[in-house]
């Protein structure tokens, strides 16, 4: 768990920082939960389209990992170019030493990755270059802060502080209630991993999905990539986030973004239940892999069975 005066590496493991204060935002954030900042070698560095080359970005992963001193690692950006380095991430070293690894977006591989190889659960949650609003500060410190909370995180929208912020209206595709280790996080990223070591058996599994400035269409083929995969088979339930900046129905009017998520997941036959709050938005959640959850998707909620993290 993340206590007062706590370590936390800050890595930037993909995309380069797009603002000259990224990093001290970043560091900023770190010291306002109480907590001490470890700046990464390379943090600020760009290649490209990458925040340095692949070997900078993966010493500087793979430093923080190793480092007995670091308590946690926060990536600070997403953005491209963890599925270049994924193979030279020291999965050992996180084995030995486990500590929180948080992120999204592109992080997505490297959690997915990490939980998949070691069974130790990684944190799909902000990224560290943006400051956490109210409510995306209070489910990120029931999860990695206060794990004696657990029973009172268990049902996320629960109060005024976890309810699902209005703008996110959660509507049940498919009743019904499944339990499993939740796994998931950006559907590129997931399809990028289908046909790698990487990439889990989803059965039993509560998949969550979310994604940003992706056209109908190309949802449609990723889905159907996963269908014909068979990685979909098997699945417990699934949590469709949130689906940013994305045309709802595509170019010619066909085909919006409902149908297509009902085409692929109602056939499933489990519960699915969509407009949660993960993903590119400013109140999210921060959900644990590879942690049992219940999701009752005519309810609209999600339930974690279990402590994220263990209390120190």
């Amino acid at each position: 768990m993340l206590f007062p005066g706590a370590h936390i590496a800050l890595v930037a493991p993909a995309g380069p920082l797009l603002e000259r204060d990224d990093l001290r935002r970043a560091e900023e954030l770190v010291r306002a939960i109480g907590c001490e900042p470890l700046l990464g070698r390379h943090a600020g560095a760009q290649h490209g389209y990458l925040a340095g080359t692949d070997a900078e970005r993966a010493e500087d992963l793979n430093a923080a990992l190793r480092n007995p001193d670091a308590d946690a690692v926060w990536c600070i950006r997403g953005g491209y170019g963890i599925t270049r380095i994924l193979d030279q991430v020291d999965v050992t070293a996180f084995a030995h030493h486990p500590k929180p690894v948080i992120g999204f977006s592109d992080i997505t591989a490297l959690l997915i990755a990490l939980t998949h190889e070691t069974g130790i659960p990684t944190f799909h949650g902000p990224v560290a270059r943006h400051g956490l609003t109210s409510f995306s500060r209070v489910h990120f410190e029931r999860v990695l802060m206060q794990p004696e909370a657990a029973g009172r995180l268990a049902r996320l929208p629960q109060d005024e502080h976890t309810l699902v912020p209005r703008e996110h209206r959660v509507v049940p595709l498919t009743d019904g209630i499944a339990e499993g280790p939740l796994v998931g996080g950006n559907l590129s990223l997931i399809q990028c991993l289908v046909g790698t070591r990487f990439m889990p058996d989803l059965r039993g599994a509560i998949l969550f999905l979310e994604d940003i400035g992706e056209e109908v269409y190309r949802i449609d083929r990723m889905l159907s990539h996963l269908r014909l995969a068979g990685a979909l088979d098997g699945v417990a339930g699934i949590v469709v986030g949130q689906f940013s900046e994305m045309h709802r129905r595509g170019a010619d009017g066909a085909m919006g973004f409902d149908r297509v998520i009902a085409h692929y997941l109602e056939p499933l036959g489990v519960p699915v239940a969509m407009g949660f709050p993960i993903g590119h938005v400013d109140d999210q959640w921060t959900l644990p892999i590879g942690i049992r959850a219940r999701l009752d998707a005519g309810a609209g909620e999600l339930e974690l069975l279990e402590p994220a993290v263990r209390a120190q």
